[in-house]
């Protein structure tokens, strides 16, 4: 692999191009994606830089989103089974409220099992 170097200055910068990611992987980063680029970038930064410098950075980052989604459904349809929400007919925003504690806390379960890891 040959590496060219750009002048900057006084300083022979290497010259570091990504390649463009494949159509099938052009999908957005999401929100549990851009958390776990945070999270790498802040408290694993070499970790973060290989992944970036050898272009798997991004199919990393839809990989931990992808399992990140299936482990929040899966983790809120168990909370469900032992707290089942009341009826959303009879009292809507006691429906509303209790699926909102479900999700927050099966996100929170979900963020340190796979996001912060």
């Amino acid at each position: 692999m040959l590496i060219e170097y750009i002048s900057h200055g006084d300083y022979l910068l290497p010259n570091i191009v990504l390649d463009e990611p494949p159509r099938e992987l052009a999908e957005p980063i999401t929100r549990y994606g851009a958390m776990r680029r945070a999270y790498l970038r802040e408290h694993h930064p070499i970790t973060y830089n290989q992944l970036l410098l050898t272009e798997r950075l991004f199919p990393h980052l839809r990989e931990v989103q992808s399992d990140a989604h299936k482990r929040l459904d899966c983790i809120m349809s168990d909370i469900l089974v032992f707290r089942p929400p009341p009826d959303k007919a009879a009292d809507g925003l006691a429906w509303a409220a209790h699926m909102t504690d479900v999700h927050r806390t099966a996100e929170k379960m979900m963020l340190d099992e796979i996001v912060y890891a």
